[in-house]
């Protein structure tokens, strides 16, 4: 942990150096809605290279380059940018999440905020911290009291969200979103949010911020470790007393 941590702000500071120079800055699209920039390529192999000269024999998987194979059972997972199209437009809502998995089930999770310097991190059994110290989910228990987190990419069906924010508002609710699935995850991790929903995930994205929702006393939908690091996955993640509530508007919404 406190090697991913050490890791995730020297990595954020060599983004904020891009940020910075933003006029320079070479983007390219991969898709609808999804930018890919220099800066999230020269990042993730900077800390690919860090995590190769300390952990040579562990597997990596990261969102811009290929997979590397390991031998220990453990592979880092690592998005250098999350929230790229914050990112490229000036926007400081984006973050480094490093992630160290098991088995494929996450047991070291980091996101780096480097905008505002905020760590929050969790270790498996350990607990979950922002900056040092300990944090929890809300307490809320009505949809009333707060607001949700919600995500969406180009591999569901936009109009899956539509519904779901529809019936959030109908519960009293308010729905939020800065287009960084892992910041989302560590505000609820951290009590900013009521929770944060999403039907479809990668792994980069989401397995060190539900690691840290878990820590921090929060329930998720359990990922499958035989397919989340390879496949992503559905992601519903809250304080303990809304989760029914939240995962019942998930169910209608997204059919599951």
């Amino acid at each position: 942990m406190r090697f991913a941590i050490e890791l995730a702000r020297r990595a954020g500071e060599l983004a904020l150096n891009y940020f910075r120079d933003l006029e320079n800055l070479t983007i390219e699209s991969k898709g609808h809605q999804d930018l890919v920039s220099q800066a999230d390529r020269e990042v993730e192999l900077f800390i690919r290279a860090a995590i190769a000269r300390d952990y040579p024999q562990d597997g990596i998987i990261g969102e811009e380059h290929a997979s590397v194979a390991g031998s220990t059972g453990y592979v880092w997972v690592i998005d250098p940018i999350d929230g790229t199209a914050n990112f490229v437009r000036g926007i400081p809502a984006w973050c480094v999440v490093i992630a160290c998995a098991r088995d494929g089930e996450a047991v070291v999770g980091v996101i780096h905020e480097p905008s505002t310097g905020e760590t929050f991190h969790g270790r498996r059994g350990g607990g979950a911290f922002l900056n040092g110290r300990p944090i929890r989910t809300s307490a809320a228990t009505s949809l009333e009291e707060g607001s949700v987190g919600t995500g969406l990419s180009n591999r569901a069906e936009a109009e899956n969200v539509a519904v779901l924010i529809s019936r959030i508002l109908a519960e009293g609710g308010v729905f939020f979103r800065n287009a960084s699935g892992a910041l989302m995850l560590a505000y609820v991790a951290s009590g900013r949010l009521l929770g944060y929903v999403e039907e479809h995930m990668n792994a980069w994205d989401c397995v060190a911020g539900m690691l840290v929702v878990e820590e921090a006393g929060g329930t998720i939908v359990k990922p499958d470790p035989r397919t989340v690091l390879g496949d992503g996955t559905l992601v519903i993640a809250s304080g303990k007393t809304v989760f029914p509530k939240l995962r019942e508007l998930c169910e209608q919404a997204f059919k599951l």
